[in-house]
């Protein structure tokens, strides 16, 4: 009859059971067998107890290798985002420059040439210009014409006297067309300034259009010219300036009549 072995309360607190081996009745011996049976069983049972261990052990490495990938792509990801961002900031650092240097030009040109003195300068040497012209104009036509009557009066049979006072009034207006020729020397002093400023904003302008990528940039945004002119003014062009092209010469005219 086997005896039932006391369990200890450190055997209850550590959880462990132990294989108690019987004693065989009367204090015989079970023999070896029975021995290496037991010896069996407590290694099964060592082995039981250890595979759930080794399981969880192998699920935690399974599960933070997983996780570790995902880590790093969710980083590659991120790296190639912010790379994006930072070419995108690059683009916006070189639009903000442009822009600001195009104010700047803008600043410039309202300044000294739309909204400032040299606009109104403009005005009015471009005004005593047209105000020039037409005064030296009228003091010709004067001096031309009064010269002419003089010379009709020396064909008529006169006397010295009124010969000599004749002879005097067209030198006189001789000499008033050589003065009001001057007109030509100041309307050129005068567009001169007019050119320097027009210089002055074509300068800028074209600075903007650097700015911008060049005039053949700016040509692709060009829209499509439209003569919105009609009836006589559609067909007023000005005069023909050399090598203009689009005017009729006087050999065209003269041919259409031929």
């Amino acid at each position: 009859m086997s005896v039932k072995r006391k369990r200890f309360r450190v055997e209850q607190a550590m959880g462990e059971v132990v294989m108690a081996e019987p004693e065989a009745a009367g204090g015989d011996d079970l023999g070896p067998m029975h021995r290496e049976i037991m010896a069996e069983l407590r290694s099964i049972r060592a082995q039981m107890a250890a595979a759930p261990a080794q399981r969880t052990a192998d699920s935690v490495d399974a599960v933070v290798a997983r996780e570790v990938a995902e880590t790093h792509k969710m980083l590659e990801t991120y790296r190639a985002q912010v790379e994006q961002c930072e070419k995108l900031k690059v683009e916006l650092d070189l639009i903000h420059d442009a822009i600001s240097r195009t104010k700047r030009e803008i600043a410039v040109l309202h300044g000294k040439s739309f909204n400032g003195e040299e606009m109104a300068k403009v005005n009015g040497e471009l005004g005593a210009v047209v105000g020039g012209t037409e005064q030296a104009t009228q003091q010709i036509l004067e001096a031309v014409e009064a010269i002419d009557q003089a010379a009709s009066a020396l064909a008529n049979n006169v006397t010295p006297d009124q010969q000599r006072r004749l002879s005097e009034d067209i030198q006189e207006r001789v000499v008033s067309i050589f003065e009001a020729c001057n007109f030509q020397d100041l309307t050129g002093q005068r567009i001169n300034k007019v050119m320097q400023t027009m210089k002055f904003i074509e300068q800028h302008i074209n600075e903007m259009m650097n700015i911008w990528g060049g005039v053949d940039a700016i040509k692709t945004h060009v829209p499509p010219v439209v003569d919105t002119r009609e009836g006589d003014a559609r067909l007023l062009n000005g005069p023909k300036l050399d090598g203009d092209a689009g005017h009729a010469s006087q050999d065209d005219i003269d041919a259409m009549f031929n």
